[in-house]
């Protein structure tokens, strides 16, 4: 299809403001798919999204459009996830278009990670498109709506289109809207083929198939390209598009979305971000985006040992899926031999570890996830340290260093003395607070991501009712006075409870797992003493008491001096097992822990 006659968009918001709900509107309208086979969040595939309503995979999808002024266009469409652990999905599908529809909820107005989403949209000289979405809903709040746009965005509230995606209003304007005044596609005149890779995933039959967008010549079956990334040449197989399911088409010219497969067997072999070009006559590399870093890890072990390797082949097949999934082959005292993982936050591994249970029927494990820490030594050397197990002696340990986050949290007037003592409570610091409208802050804060990672997004929405949200970013790294903190039990250490905590914290962390394990671990023979220590030094300590058989039962009657001397042996007996005895932790202890 000519290039003018092609407009490529994605749809970006905040999580629940009906990204997807649109996009199922807008195939529908433009006849991409049947009546007969329409069902509700279409495009999102896995049982996963469609359970928690929350996209995890950017959806390409291409449809064939008669405008009102009887041409006939090809919309290439881009459905975005809208939690803040999936920006790197966001951020890969603007680089694949002209234009965004920015979709703001009518009854909950601007949240945090529609602020995140614009700017990413603006950085990367999209058209943007705002869209005034549920305004069907009872307490829907149009004029505050667009005043929103106005002060946060500087978009001209009458410019917004309303609609309705779930009673199908304002759909024709919106497509309109796309035509109008998104641009359409230009060559960018390099000497031959240009194309971007911008997802992939793993097909059985046809290997990795790569969605990608051309920039500049045409992209057919038979020509061999060169990955110039990872310095490939391979020989293209088939190429099509998506609507939503994969269709083969002749070629991808200028401006057209779609999809290839070619001889890859591992999505090693294909970088994110790659440019391909003619292997005979190369063009140079398109600007691709940034190589994206995991930001928590954890430990995922098989509860069966024997399903180790099973676990090993499962973890390779999830990351042809998901670039940013990391991991690497570990050990563990208590634990035996599983992997260290390594997610872009907390919902991301949740993702992840639910994937291996459901698609793969694997029963694992996971530690409690951490951060990268930066170690310097004494001799000036500077490690970077995941796992608490490889922090090394005290001694030898000039500072540490901890990952920080820059969090913008959008709350209600009221709750801003609570959501304040919350960001103190985290060891956070308040760097500016800005009004948005009459009932509404925005607070950026510089918090420790270390903090943040558990229950930090839970304990907002409580605060604020549900009318709170958060979207962070990372702000580097700064020292802090960070110790490990160990768990003995029976004075022995037990690797796979170890954590790296704030000294301030680490005595209120130790007597919380030491009473959980108190609970978990079986009572012995003898007194179990389970502590938590900083080096050398206890925290906090709890008791197993031990199993005591009644020695003074025979006796009746005659001195006291009897029973204190079967006593005396008792004790006798009981030290003596202590002195050898071994504390046998089940896996349920583990279990039971690590999910608390």
């Amino acid at each position: 299809m000519e290039t003018t006659h092609i407009r490529n968009f994605c749809i970006i918001a905040h999580i629940d403001h009906g990204k997807t709900t649109l996009s199922d509107r807008l195939l529908a309208r433009t006849g991409t798919i049947a009546a007969r086979d329409m069902q509700e969040q279409l495009l999102d595939s896995m049982d996963l999204e469609r359970e928690r309503g929350i996209t995890i995979k950017a959806h390409p999808v291409t449809m064939m459009y008669q405008a009102k002024n009887g041409e006939t266009y090809e919309l290439n469409l881009i459905d975005t996830p809208g939690h803040v652990d999936f920006t790197y999905e966001v951020s890969r599908s603007l680089s694949a278009c002209e234009g965004a529809i920015l979709i703001i909820d009518a009854a909950q107005g601007v949240e945090a990670q529609t602020v995140a989403n614009f700017h990413l949209a603006m950085k990367k000289g999209l058209e943007i498109i705002p869209v005034i979405n549920k305004i069907d809903l009872p307490h829907a709040n149009i004029p505050q709506a667009k005043a929103q746009l106005e002060e946060i965005f500087a978009i001209t509230g009458d410019s917004a289109i309303l609609a309705s995606a779930k009673e199908g209003i304002g759909i024709e304007e919106i497509l309109e809207a796309v035509i109008s005044r998104v641009p359409a596609p230009k060559p960018t005149g390099a000497p031959s083929l240009q194309a971007l890779g911008f997802d992939s995933y793993f097909d059985t039959f046809k290997g990795v198939v790569t969605h990608v967008r051309v920039f500049n010549g045409e992209l057919r079956a038979g020509m061999h390209v060169r990955l110039l990334h990872s310095d490939r040449t391979v020989e293209i197989k088939e190429v099509g598009s998506f609507n939503p399911k994969p269709y083969t088409r002749p070629a991808l010219t200028v401006g057209e979305t779609g999809f290839f497969t070619a001889n890859i067997k591992s999505a090693l072999d294909v970088k994110m971000g790659d440019t391909l070009t003619d292997s005979k006559n190369p063009s140079p590399v398109l600007p691709g985006f940034q190589e994206i870093h995991p930001m928590v890890f954890s430990g995922i072990y098989p509860i069966n040992t024997a399903d180790y390797e099973h676990l090993k082949t499962n973890l390779a097949k999830l990351q042809l899926n998901d670039s940013a999934f990391v991991f690497q082959a570990e050990t563990s005292v208590a634990l035996g031999f599983g992997f260290r993982c390594g997610f872009l936050g907390l919902l991301h591994l949740e993702i992840v570890q639910e994937r291996l249970r459901r698609e793969y029927d694997m029963d694992i494990i996971a530690t409690y996830p951490s951060v990268i820490y930066h170690i310097t030594l004494t001799d000036g050397t500077m490690k970077e340290i995941d796992n608490p197990a490889f922090l090394p002696e005290v001694t030898y340990i000039e500072r540490i260093e901890e990952p920080m986050v820059k969090a913008f949290i959008i709350c209600p007037n009221e709750n801003i003395g609570d959501m304040m003592a919350l960001i103190s409570e985290k060891r956070g610091s308040i760097l500016q607070t800005e009004t948005l409208d009459a009932r509404r802050v925005m607070l950026t804060s510089r918090t420790p991501l270390n903090e943040i990672l558990i229950d930090f997004h839970d304990r907002i929405k409580s605060i604020t009712r549900g009318y709170g949200s958060m979207d962070y970013e990372h702000d580097g790294y700064a020292v802090s006075d960070m110790v490990k903190l160990d768990m003995l039990v029976n004075s022995d250490p037990v690797d796979a409870f170890s954590c790296i905590v704030h000294r301030d914290k680490a005595e209120s962390r130790g007597r919380a797992l030491a009473a959980k394990l108190k609970e978990v671990i079986p009572h012995q023979q003898y007194a179990v003493a389970i502590q938590a220590a900083i080096g050398g030094k206890i925290v906090a300590r709890e008791t197993v008491s031990a199993f005591r058989k009644d020695v003074t039962a025979k006796c009746y009657g005659g001195d006291i001096t009897r029973k204190r001397k079967l006593l005396e042996k008792q004790k006798e007996g009981k030290k003596r097992m202590k002195a050898f005895g071994t504390v046998n932790i089940p896996q349920e202890a583990f279990i039971e822990v690590l999910k608390a």
